[in-house]
């Protein structure tokens, strides 16, 4: 068959994202014997025209849409993004008769909410490599889909139950024909890489677990160093690792960075860290792999907020941790999520202090915390009657402490007031 796939994130919420999740589905479609073809959205003013020719060019026999986002996660004049991937959905279907099968991270959040907002005809929650070719198979023979894992159908709920790879080396990694709109020689372009999938971290308000599963599936070393070299030999020098924490195992880690550094390939990277994993040795193999930034995901300066959180750290590993990334000369962005349950103005400003205290060069601040479904922040917000048992979640709904939504507003602008380098 042949199947278009369709990005349809146009938002650049911080940096322009490539598709990988969807490259990868693109590759595996692609390994199983169809005719593929991508479309990144994410420089289209007009998505229309750009649509229009592909279907004109290319005359597929089904469409993949990748939804990224729902909202951008923030309170403060928040934005909802499902509009957007709407009207790609729309201009499709003015273009083309082709059944229309929803994916992504943000489908996978919410799946039969999204797939009746958006309008498609079907839609595959969770890893698309395996159950999007097998979802083929039985279209292309007309037969029952029942069973296929993951497929939710309009009005029909979930038809088989979602599966998960114990070994993500089954995947292949897209090459670059499925990169998106990827520049060779585009300083600015970060392309990025998942090594691994699943959190069982259990933070109180993270949608990781929902998306990905609660457990912890790699790629081996030899494999992602592998792509990051044909990547570097096409003209690219900056990766972003997207797994949600890069130091979760820190032996995996310090394996992975050991056989990226054997490459000896001239790159920069970033990744997200979970402070207290790991150690010296393991920031120093991050170093010479090529790591010049980090993301820590703290989001407490406070001990006793960090716990209410559920993290499995104090700020002491938050401190240890940075300043170890500060004597390996890695850049550092802090992240704090202000107003959830039990935030008082006390632990706010113990938070800001703590933060200014260390050697970070950006820090963001967040007010507010986005409750997502089946989380133990939507319980809370549930039997606090913040959100009602039914509600299901798909427009943004966040949870702020009582008593402190002005003050901490007012409190955050006036440290923010002084040092430059903290923003909303």
């Amino acid at each position: 068959m042949k199947v278009l796939f369709v990005s349809a994130n146009i938002e650049q919420i911080t940096l322009p994202s490539l598709p990988v999740g969807l490259g990868c589905v693109a590759a595996a479609t692609e390994r199983a014997g169809h005719e593929v073809e991508l479309v990144d959205l994410m420089d289209e003013a007009d998505t229309l025209p750009t649509i229009t020719a592909a279907m004109e060019r290319f005359r597929p026999d089904i469409i993949g849409v990748s939804v990224r986002n729902i909202d951008d996660q923030s309170m403060e004049n928040t934005r909802f993004l499902l509009d957007e991937a709407k009207k790609v959905v729309a201009d499709c279907r003015a273009v083309s008769d082709a059944r229309i099968v929803l994916g992504g991270a943000g489908f996978s959040l919410l799946p039969e909410a999204v797939l009746s907002y958006l309008g498609a005809e079907m839609g595959i929650q969770g890893e698309g490599e395996k159950a999007f070719p097998i979802l083929l198979d039985h279209l292309e023979r007309g037969t029952d889909l029942s069973g296929i894992p993951g497929l939710y159908l309009p009005d029909r709920g979930l038809q088989g139950e979602r599966a998960f790879t114990k070994d993500l080396d089954e995947f292949p990694l897209p090459e670059g024909h499925l990169l998106g709109a990827a520049e060779v020689g585009n300083l600015d372009m970060m392309i990025p890489i998942q090594t691994r999938r699943g959190c069982p971290m259990d933070c109180s308000y993270c949608s990781t677990a929902t998306i990905e599963g609660r457990g912890l599936r790699r790629r081996s070393p030899e494999v992602v160093a592998d792509w990051i070299a044909r990547r570097h030999g096409a003209g690219f020098r900056r990766f972003m690792f997207v797994d949600n924490t890069f130091n979760i195992p820190a032996a995996y880690a310090q394996e992975l960075c050991r056989t990226i550094a054997k490459e000896k390939l001239d790159i920069s990277w970033g990744c997200i860290v979970y402070p207290g994993v790991g150690d010296r040795d393991l920031v120093k193999a991050m170093a010479e792999a090529g790591c010049a930034e980090v993301s820590l995901g703290f989001e407490s300066g406070s001990d006793r907020m960090l716990a209410s959180m559920n993290k499995r750290f104090d700020t002491k590993a938050v401190r240890e941790f940075s300043c170890m990334f500060k004597d390996q000369g890695i850049g550092q962005i802090g992240f704090q999520l202000l107003g959830g349950p039990g935030e008082t103005r006390e632990s706010v400003e113990e938070s800001f202090a703590f933060v200014d205290s260390l050697p970070l060069d950006v820090v963001k601040l967040s007010i507010g915390v986005r409750i997502y479904p089946n989380t133990a922040l939507a319980k809370t917000a549930i039997e606090q009657g913040v959100i009602a048992p039914d509600d299901d979640l798909l427009q943004p709904r966040f949870y702020i402490q009582k008593g402190l939504e002005e003050w901490l507003r007012e409190t955050a602008r006036r440290w923010m007031e002084a040092r430059p380098h903290w923003f909303m």
